[in-house]
């Protein structure tokens, strides 16, 4: 098939399962090129690997001190060359597009009739899961990345058609300990606020990771420049994490058995609904502010048992490459074991 592949840039975690899906299904001969949309790609983690592809402005969000900054929102998005990306955008040749909630290659689909699949976790909101505003549903499916066939991921299936987390292949590889050290990745958060917070608890090491260049040693806080080697091994010798609410690295966080202490960023509903779910399922805890209360009360915690999700690309790229895309039980069926299938029942 000639496919189109929509990624988000607005998080690390759309470029890491976007990048597996896209060695699987060139793996098995389909011809697959890229779009990346949202914040710049300078300085991510690989993105040479989309080639070859192409960047439009798209859509996102802007913060300032772990809140949505709505007026900068609206500002930085340019609705007109969004219009022209969407409307310029090759399609003759396509037989499928899928976005990873990526909305120039979903509203060109949707426009043009190109059958579209939406992968990724926000997709899983257009079902009956836990959410913090009642309006999420309508955005998803509507209004910024809307797809004919949704294939949400998350952390329970709630007896619906919700695939597993995705869980990179370097975080299957990895093996598992625990070292003395929490690791903190706010980048959302003013990241001096972060440092006073954590170090409150002297007798605790951190291990801080955010989007600047600054590296080094402030009491019992290192400063780590962002890396994913470096990162994902520290996330699997780490005691457990202290994130913004981001559902990739919670997912890999639990995955591999460490405790998640999350603060969403306040008025991004997803963040807020991923809070929500995680005490709801008992996975983990949360905080509305950066709360010295919340991180002692997180650090007493015992360990958990890892989650241990499957590795879901290979069976979801053969799932793509059938065309029965209104059939997903199967699929299903494969990935999510039976015993959590029969405790949900």
């Amino acid at each position: 098939m000639n496919i189109l592949l929509g990624v988000q840039t607005t998080g690390n975690g759309h470029i890491v399962r976007s990048s597996a899906l896209l060695r699987e299904l060139r793996q098995r001969g389909h011809q697959v090129r890229c779009l990346l949309s949202g914040p710049s790609t300078a300085g991510r983690w690989d993105v040479a690997q989309f080639e070859p592809y192409q960047v439009c402005t798209g859509l996102t969000f802007s913060s300032r001190a772990g809140k949505l900054d709505y007026l900068r929102t609206t500002l930085d998005n340019k609705p007109v060359q969004f219009l022209r990306d969407v409307a310029g955008l090759a399609w003759q040749d396509l037989d499928l597009v899928i976005s990873d909630y990526e909305p120039v290659t979903a509203w060109m689909a949707k426009r043009r009739g190109v059958p579209s699949i939406g992968i990724g976790h926000l997709y899983a909101f257009v079902h009956d899961v836990p959410k913090a505003g009642a309006g999420i549903s309508h955005w998803v499916t509507n209004v910024f990345a809307p797809v004919q066939y949704p294939m949400g991921s998350h952390w329970h299936h709630f007896d619906q058609a919700i695939l597993p987390p995705t869980v990179a292949d370097d975080i299957h590889a990895l093996p598992i300990s625990t070292d003395e050290h929490v690791l903190v990745y706010l980048p959302f958060e003013d990241q001096a606020a972060v440092i006073a917070l954590l170090q409150q608890f002297p007798a605790q090491r951190f291990r801080v990771y955010s989007g600047t260049e600054a590296s080094g040693e402030q009491g019992n806080v290192r400063l780590c420049r962002i890396g994913r080697k470096a990162f994902i091994e520290d996330l699997a010798s780490s005691q457990g994490v202290i994130c913004n609410a981001g559902f990739s690295l919670v997912s890999e966080a639990l995955h591999l058995g460490k405790k998640v202490l999350v603060k969403p960023l306040t008025g991004q509903v997803e963040q807020e609904s991923n809070a929500l779910a995680l005490e709801q399922l008992q996975l983990g805890r949360w905080m509305h502010k950066l709360c010295a209360d919340s991180v002692r009360d997180f650090l007493a915690m015992a360990a958990i048992a890892p989650c241990d999700w499957p590795q879901i690309m290979a069976p979801l790229a053969d799932w793509i490459a059938a065309g029965h895309w209104d059939q997903p039980q199967a699929l299903l069926q494969q990935l999510w074991p039976a015993r959590q299938l029969k405790a949900s029942a």
